[in-house]
């Protein structure tokens, strides 16, 4: 790394009013540094160069601006630069103020460093206090998010992934969730925004994490939200059921086409499994899911299905669907209290359960390695 001297006189070059080519090369070089961990680590004790980086995000010269910008993308994908980034730095006002400008051309990039900032619980109730303290609400993002080409140089599909972070917080839940807003409403229908994979799965995440408020599962579930066909969509297939099937299931989702093609991303598809497994948590949910006919779509998505952990998720939520209700008292199992020993069980068996699903990616990895035999069940 960089000696004390060197470090000072890069340092002096990386100011408004050095000239754009030695400035350049000085943005070029902390580029780099960030792009690795030894050199965010070095950043991170430097809150100088921090300071000096957004700074410069003000400088005419477009090719510095983004060096700067891609810099603190690298450096917010580090947790260990969250603190210094939101503490030392105290760039978040900056960053919401451009994110409103319509005309800002670094937008996206700004949507990516918050959503890396707002990964973990502790710096994104920073980032969520700083919107309030700018005065910036989540009605602003929201609308932003769903105003098509609201800025015209940025597509804004990574407020998709900041709104699913933010929605760690029971606030902004509490404001997704509120019936009188429709929120959820304005959503749902990205989650079928087939030109953005990043858009989707923030849609899917945000409505995912909101389903952890179980008192909401009812509404969710009744025709004034009706988020089930939007959930169980992207997971059906081809494949033709009977008339009685078709006929339990919701419109939407009767008697698909012949080329019918499923969510193609599997950390969407086991997004929405979960989903499916959090509105099984509550009495109402179990019955309306059942009611929906929804075993008959997981059926047949189970035996598409390739992704082990995906299928794991899916024969989850089937042997909710097939299995007897819980005794009384234990209906709502998001209230269930597990025994201490329970949970360390619990916990063994996940992670022997993780370690064979490794073991299967493995073996689909390396088709000609020696593999054991095992008993294939077959869910009709």
């Amino acid at each position: 790394m960089l000696s004390d001297v060197e470090a000072k006189e890069l340092l002096s070059f990386l100011t408004l009013n050095t000239r754009p080519d030695v400035k350049g090369q000085a943005t070029e070089y902390i580029l780099g540094l960030s792009g690795n961990r030894d050199g965010c680590r070095y950043l991170q004790s430097k809150p100088d160069f921090l300071k000096a980086l957004v700074t410069l995000t003000t400088d005419p010269s477009i090719a510095i601006v983004k060096d700067c910008y891609h810099s603190l993308i690298n450096l917010s994908a580090d947790e260990t630069m969250h603190q210094p980034l939101v503490k030392d730095v105290d760039f978040l006002p900056t960053l919401f103020k451009n994110l409103l400008d319509p005309e800002f051309m670094f937008a996206d990039r700004i949507c990516t460093i918050l959503t890396n900032l707002s990964r973990h619980v502790k710096t994104c109730k920073e980032v969520f206090k700083v919107m309030q303290e700018q005065e910036i609400g989540l009605t602003q993002i929201v609308e932003i998010f769903c105003t098509e080409g609201y800025n015209k140089q940025a597509s804004l599909h990574y407020l998709g992934p900041l709104l699913s972070n933010l929605t760690q917080l029971p606030e902004t839940r509490h404001f997704i969730l509120d019936r009188e807003r429709c929120v959820v409403q304005r959503l749902l229908p990205y989650m079928q925004y087939e030109a953005s994979t990043i858009r989707r799965g923030g849609v899917i995440g945000t409505l995912r994490n909101c389903c952890f408020d179980h008192a909401h599962h009812e509404w969710l579930l009744s025709d004034p939200v009706d988020i089930l066909p939007f959930l169980l969509l992207p997971l059906a297939g081809p494949e033709e059921l009977s008339d009685e099937e078709n006929e339990g299931l919701p419109v939407d989702l009767q008697y698909l086409p012949e080329d019918k093609k499923r969510e193609e991303d599997p950390d969407i598809r086991k997004m929405l499994i979960e989903t499916l497994i959090l509105l099984t948590a509550t009495k109402v949910g179990r019955q309306i899911l059942k009611a929906k006919n929804t075993y008959a779509i997981m059926r047949e998505f189970h035996n598409w299905e390739k992704e082990p952990h995906v299928a794991a998720a899916c024969e989850k939520l089937i042997q909710v669907l097939i299995g007897d209700e819980p005794e009384p008292g234990m209906e709502n199992l998001l209230e269930v209290e597990i025994p201490e020993d329970v949970e360390v069980k619990l916990k063994d068996m996940d992670a022997q359960e993780q370690e064979q699903l490794e073991k299967d990616q493995e073996d689909l990895l390396n088709p000609d390695k020696p593999q054991q035999c095992a008993g294939i069940v077959r869910m009709m």
